[in-house]
């Protein structure tokens, strides 16, 4: 995974609340055993008519959010099943980060395990997003993981919260193998210090 530590980017706003995993990415796109490809299938439901052409009115398909990397959207974002192919498909598309009042809290989780940052703000905070990305073309915020700050270029900050180990994690760029490999010294020692019995080296696990 990329450490994630201070980043600028263009936000996009998805005025929608309770937005679950399978609006995110559709179960029919689920086939895939690569963690890649799924960013052109997601809001699949949303980004397309029902006759299966482009919906010109979804907000990622105006030409001014076409280098978008952070989402901003209602409450409980992530809601629904526990895919973690929601966050693959939101980063495969280009997404860095999403701002919402709250989480579902598996999404959450999928989401540090992927270097990819949920951040939960107020309710207030986040309409002033919604509201600033909607009215100005060009509307960028910097997202500031070593500190737990936002701020745009027109005056608005905020502070966020997030627990120490996610942080980290997000910091470091680390995923559970990274984590796991920190303690590679003392895994290999503990090996060294626990031989197989001869008798159990002829078997093998199946």
């Amino acid at each position: 995974m990329k450490p994630f530590r201070v980043h600028k980017g263009l936000v996009a706003p998805l005025d929608r609340q309770n937005v679950d995993t399978d609006q995110i990415i559709p179960k029919q796109f689920l086939k895939r055993i690569e963690r890649t490809g799924f960013g052109e299938f997601l809001f699949h439901d949303w980004r397309h008519t029902h006759d299966g052409k482009k919906d010109p009115s979804f907000v990622l398909h105006h030409p001014r959010f076409k280098e978008v990397s952070i989402l901003v959207a209602g409450k409980n974002f992530g809601c629904g099943s526990s895919r973690e192919h929601a966050v693959w498909a939101l980063a495969d598309f280009g997404f860095l980060a999403v701002i919402a009042p709250s989480f579902a809290d598996i999404f959450a989780s999928n989401s540090v395990k992927n270097g990819f940052l949920a951040v939960v703000l107020s309710e207030a905070e986040v309409a002033e997003i919604m509201r600033r990305a909607n009215e100005k073309h060009d509307y960028h915020i910097t997202i500031d993981l070593e500190h737990c700050k936002i701020h745009d270029d027109h005056g608005f900050t905020a502070v966020f919260q997030i627990d120490e180990f996610s942080r980290k994690c997000l910091l470091e760029g680390l995923d559970e193998i990274g984590l796991t490999l920190q303690h590679e010294t003392e895994i290999a020692a503990y090996e060294r210090s626990h031989p197989v019995p001869l008798n159990m080296q002829h078997l093998s696990v199946s």
